[in-house]
């Protein structure tokens, strides 16, 4: 690691800084980690609630990442590395402070009740205004779009294709599973382990099903973003399938979504003109119906992730028992593959 410091959130007159940060300090600020407030000691009380973390215990080193709100650092908690996702509250825009107050509430609430494979690993957390704190596992890997990028165009191989979808859809089915839309489904909110195991993060704006109305002043990314919901509409679970189609594309060509526009012409073509980004020739026919499908303009013709799952681990089944099944299969008419097919692959070879 490399410049590891405690921080003592304690100002040099010994007062503890409760304010917010000026806009000049938020913009300016080399680290907002100064800016945590705490005596260095346990602040679990009676009043704090059971993600709470002890601050003493945390090591804040280098920023590797930022958001439009946030920073993120590596970290030690516990002897544990750890990614410290770091948002603030400028002083000057009341209503921006109170929705990153919201989005962080939000945030560390459903993070705190996930469990999975596919999904960030949620450590603790620090709620001492100005500064907001949330500890996650660290994931060397990075991002799966730094990686995609990374890469020559079009240049995964099919079966690492396959297989990231997979992990991605898993990812996606528990937390529809559990009543939770993610809502901004992005290659950049895909973190990569270092067996290059996906795992889906970022909760800042997600929401229980039950709780999401309308689109109105929501903060997505357009380039991803379902045509419901960039017309500010009422959205369901199916937003994410749509972002997943989007995602998809991406593993297939290692580019970005629309990179000739700029976010709003994006927008403007999904919902205007039905645009979607180009599928390479070389996209097999599994793929394009699957994609063709997550991103219709129409939710109620996507598949839900249970169904998603069920396709990818055909394919991948089928794969296994021939290399070149990608490559020759053509989809039946319901859209679904059959569960008897690696074995009459079996029976074939």
């Amino acid at each position: 690691m490399k410049k590891f410091h405690w921080f003592k959130q304690i100002s040099n007159d010994g007062t503890k800084l409760k304010r917010r940060l000026s806009l000049g300090e938020y913009k300016r600020a080399v680290s907002w980690s100064k800016y945590l407030v705490s005596s260095g000691a346990e602040i679990k009380g009676e009043e704090e609630e059971e993600w709470s973390a002890d601050m003493s215990q945390l090591l804040i080193g280098n920023k590797f990442a930022s958001g439009r709100h946030s920073r993120i650092y590596r970290g030690v908690y516990k002897q544990r590395d750890v990614a410290i996702k770091l948002v603030s509250q400028p002083e000057e825009d009341g209503d921006l402070a109170a929705l990153l107050e919201k989005q962080f509430t939000s945030e560390v609430a459903l993070l705190f009740r996930l469990c999975h494979p596919n999904i960030i690993t949620f450590v603790g957390a620090c709620k001492k205004p100005p500064v907001f704190c949330i500890i996650t596992e660290y994931l060397a890997g990075g991002s799966l779009r730094k990686y995609l990028h990374q890469q020559e165009p079009y240049s995964l191989p099919l079966n690492l294709v396959l297989k990231l979808a997979l992990d991605i859809a898993h990812g996606m089915l528990y937390l529809h599973s559990q009543g939770i839309l993610h809502r901004d489904l992005k290659s950049e909110n895909l973190l990569l382990g270092e067996d290059m195991c996906v795992k889906v993060a970022d909760f800042g704006i997600s929401c229980l099903e039950s709780q999401c109305g309308s689109a109105k002043g929501f903060t997505g990314t357009y380039r991803w973003m379902a045509p419901e919901m960039i017309k500010e509409k009422h959205h369901t679970r199916k937003v994410d399938v749509y972002s997943f189609g989007i995602v998809f594309w991406e593993l297939l060509t290692a580019l970005t979504p629309f990179d000739n526009m700029t976010p709003e012409q994006a927008a403007f073509a999904v919902c205007q003109k039905n645009a979607r980004p180009p599928l390479p020739s070389t996209c097999p026919v599994a793929f394009r119906r699957l994609i063709n499908r997550c991103w219709s303009s129409n939710p109620n013709r996507r598949p839900h992730f249970e169904e998603i799952v069920d396709n990818l681990e055909n394919f991948a089944a089928s794969l296994e028992q021939d290399p070149e099944f990608l490559i020759s299969h053509t989809p039946s008419n319901d859209h679904t593959l059959p569960r008897w097919l690696p074995k009459c692959i079996a029976v074939k070879n």
